[in-house]
């Protein structure tokens, strides 16, 4: 199994030729649904979803999101699909289990819209906008590390809940360089507490995992 970072908050996972695409959003660049056979959308912020871009989407794309986003894609030509907390699926192969019902608040006069997060064949965990912790063991978890709803000291203590084998930083394109430095360092600083492989990808690098 690749996976590979994209702008921002997007992943693509590919495996046995089929590829999964998660958070296709309007800050990501580039043809990132080339070739994607499945879609998985963690909330309705246009930094996680590109309307316009899915609606190009080949209609053989399966697109897994939670009510809200789902409500707005009604003229995409992929097949749409509702997730919710606690449910499971499989499509082109891959396995995934949906973890979280709400989005980190941002600002005290709004109110969270919904996310939920996805445990990829057992293996990658994509939180979404939120730090939900699941019930289960998480080889690769890809933490957020930026946005108006978090702190780098939040990222530490996720970290030490959740215990992966191995993180890599997501939700990180909001940062310029000096911000990046600082991720890397905070991230490094608790790979050498825990002993494990935390770390940022750079846009277009990938990692293979078991």
């Amino acid at each position: 199994m690749k996976l590979t970072k994209f702008d921002h908050a997007c992943v693509r996972v590919e495996k046995d030729g089929k590829v999964l695409v998660v958070d296709p959003g309007t800050f990501s660049q580039g043809s990132v649904l080339d070739g994607a056979d499945v879609v998985l959308i963690t909330h309705e912020h246009r930094d996680h979803v590109d309307v316009d871009r899915l609606r190009s989407a080949s209609p053989d794309v399966e697109i897994w999101t939670c009510e809200a986003v789902a409500a707005n894609l009604t003229e995409v030509p992929g097949k749409v699909q509702v997730v919710r907390h606690g449910d499971d699926f499989e499509s082109a192969g891959f396995r995934v289990k949906a973890f979280g019902e709400w989005h980190a608040r941002n600002h005290p006069d709004l109110d969270p819209v919904q996310n939920v997060g996805f445990l990829i064949d057992d293996e990658i965990f994509y939180p979404g906008d939120a730090l939900t912790v699941p019930d289960v063991e998480v080889p690769t978890l890809l933490v957020p590390t930026s946005g108006p709803w978090l702190k780098l000291g939040e990222v530490v203590e996720y970290l030490r809940q959740v215990r992966p084998g191995r993180a890599f930083s997501t939700h990180d394109g909001l940062y310029g360089d000096i911000g990046l430095a600082m991720v890397d360092g905070w991230l490094k600083m608790e790979s050498d507490q825990q002993g494990r492989d935390f770390r940022r990808l750079k846009v277009g690098e990938s990692a293979d995992l078991a």
